[in-house]
């Protein structure tokens, strides 16, 4: 079972369950729409793997594996 947003896969969709509160790019992810209860799918992945962008709100989000890391997903 996938447990962070940097575990999905290009076309995987997934709800965001919670955010590290410590983590130093909290309240970014917040802002950019990383909010909990939200659907997020993963689009794609870049060719060296790094980073990797998803659509949420409406939006395309591309985020380093090191803040996407910080953010727990159930998969649905």
């Amino acid at each position: 079972m996938k447990t962070t947003l940097s575990e999905l896969k290009p076309g995987e969709s997934a709800v965001i369950t919670d955010i590290a509160p410590n983590y130093k790019m909290s309240r970014r992810l917040l802002d950019l729409g990383f909010i909990k209860d939200t659907l997020v799918m993963c689009t794609q992945i870049s060719p060296l793997g790094d980073p990797t962008a998803f659509f949420v709100r409406g939006a395309v989000i591309a985020l380093r594996a090191e803040d996407s890391a910080h953010i727990k997903i159930r998969v649905e």
